[in-house]
């Protein structure tokens, strides 16, 4: 019955936070999308990378993040900047394409990792990114980001996990505990 929701309910869902399983079955891109569209504003938070293999010679995480998300191109793009203005500036951009929802990760690393939505894995509070691809990168032989995943812990407040790779490995996971700011 609400396979085909009405706009006002699927919006109503996102507004809250917290929808029910009936409506988180019916997520599709363009759901997804405008929940990522409405998260516009700043959201500020501390990193977790306890499970995360930092190579040599690289900087750990700063023990704040700041991330700004903005939309843009007439709606039809969701830029989020992770940590801008620092050596750990990086860009997300969320778009649709048809009628799948895809990622690109512009990596502090210049590498640039692109992910889909995987809607098999997703729900109204759990958007799941995996690999497509990527450009400026061996998925063999470098390090890169692999999958994301957003968690919508409570209101105003979101888990962000990256999942990183090397040498076609697993390396761990950082995670980012966020609040919207403003």
């Amino acid at each position: 019955m609400l396979r085909h929701a009405t706009p006002w309910l699927t919006a109503a869902a996102l507004v809250l936070g917290s929808a029910p399983a009936s409506v988180a079955d019916t997520l599709d891109a363009k759901t997804a999308f405008d929940r990522l569209a409405a998260m516009a504003g700043t959201w500020t938070g501390s990193p977790d990378a306890s499970d995360l293999e930092i190579p040599d010679g690289e900087a750990p995480p700063p023990p704040e993040v700041r991330h700004e998300i903005q939309v843009s191109a007439n709606g039809s793009v969701v830029m989020e900047t992770m940590n801008p203005g620092t050596d750990h500036e990086m860009i997300n951009m969320y778009h649709l394409d048809g009628d799948e929802l895809v990622m690109t990760h512009y990596c502090a690393g210049g590498n640039q990792p692109t992910m889909k939505l995987a809607l098999d894995k997703s729900t109204a509070d759990r958007l799941v990114f995996d690999f497509t691809g990527g450009t400026n990168l061996d998925p063999k032989v470098d390090g890169f980001i692999h999958d994301a995943e957003l968690v919508f812990t409570g209101d105003n407040q979101v888990e962000s996990r990256w999942g990183g790779y090397n040498a076609g490995q697993p390396t761990g996971t950082m995670v980012f505990h966020l609040a919207r700011s403003k």
